[in-house]
């Protein structure tokens, strides 16, 4: 009888999947996808799979591709996000996704803190000055918009989740005051943790000095911070995003921006990946125009990474299919309501 198969699509550089088969343990097969040059993999390899791990979200995982999964138990996106999945059809065909939310919160967390203080201490500007003007030295150069005393600023979390509560930690410690916005938590959360909670998104943005978003994309978050959602801001406001990139219009921050309605931004994600070099505010990122000196670090999505990171991905996405197959359980469900829906029952 042959062994199940795990399909590993578009994996990270690796020799071998040696902690997939440490997690897994002996009688499953292992292989390795990459995608072609479309960034897709052919319907009959997805139809050879009894489970599919999924890295990056570099392809769509459409009706298309899931209605090919015809043996597939279990779909995994390694890491948090599956906007690229469209669960509905998985849940059609009764196919379980989950994905893995309990990695990289220290290093998302920590990056997030990294993109505040390279803005409030224009650690990064100083640099680049220093590359190529003899004046740099001067105290009469040490003027950068966005930077300010950390301890008489207003920390903002926009999403209060693990990621959020490690990021809010984190801002304590450098004597920040912490605020939140979260209207998916229960009353009393804020005592428990010793935090002040707004009841709006307005009122956090208000009375924010940096706001840093931690909330997941669902269409309720997508351009959650617009134009008004700027306007509303502190001028001298920071603007912080090692979430989604869709959450933030990038028009709206490019606006706030060049009439100086916030002061300055940290992006590790944009709404398009890799980004849109013709947008007026990558042009004018890449072009470093003068008004924006100081004032826009962009990371390429990378937020999330370190080496010890990338090896827990990929441990607990091989957990979770260890979990289905072998023990008949479930990690991290993400489309449970949609089974429902369509009468398969809580797998």
């Amino acid at each position: 009888m042959p062994m199940p198969l795990v399909l590993i699509l578009d994996p990270p550089p690796m020799p071998l999947p040696d902690l997939e088969a440490a997690e897994l343990g002996a009688g499953f097969d292992i292989e390795l996808v990459p995608l072609n040059a479309s960034h897709q993999v052919s319907t009959a390899t997805l139809a050879r799979a009894d489970a599919i791990i999924n890295f990056r979200g570099r392809h769509k995982i459409g009706e298309r591709e899931v209605n090919a999964m015809t043996k597939a138990q279990l779909l995994v996106q390694a890491g948090v996000g599956y906007n690229h999945i469209d669960i509905d059809a998985c849940a059609r065909r009764g196919l379980a996704v989950c994905n893995t939310p309990d990695y990289g919160t220290m290093e998302v967390a920590d990056h997030a803190l990294a993109l505040t203080l390279n803005l409030v201490r224009g650690i990064s500007t100083y640099n680049a000055r220093l590359l190529t003007r003899d004046d740099a030295w001067s105290t009469d150069q040490l003027a950068i918009r966005p930077v300010r005393r950390l301890r008489d600023l207003t920390f903002g979390v926009v999403g209060l989740g693990r990621i959020g509560i490690a990021a809010a930690q984190r801002a304590r410690a450098f004597s920040l005051d912490v605020a939140f916005y979260d209207p998916h938590l229960p009353p009393g959360v804020e005592l428990s943790l010793g935090l002040h909670r707004h009841d709006t998104l307005r009122g956090l943005l208000a009375a924010s000095d940096i706001v840093s978003l931690h909330c997941p994309l669902t269409t309720a978050t997508t351009k959650l911070i617009d134009h008004a959602a700027v306007a509303a801001m502190k001028p001298d406001a920071v603007l912080i995003n090692t979430a989604r990139g869709p959450i933030i219009d990038l028009d709206a921050l490019e606006a706030g921006l060049r009439t100086d309605r916030i002061a300055a931004a940290g992006l590790d994600v944009l709404p398009v990946e890799p980004m849109e070099r013709s947008h007026p505010l990558i042009k004018a990122w890449t072009a470093r125009e003068p008004w924006l000196e100081g004032r826009l670090t962009i990371t390429p999505h990378a937020a999330f990474y370190t080496p010890q990171s990338l090896d827990d991905m990929r441990r607990l996405s091989a957990r979770a299919v260890a979990d289905r197959l072998s023990r008949g359980k479930l990690r991290s469900l993400v489309n449970g309501e949609e089974l429902r829906r369509y009468g398969f029952g809580a797998p």
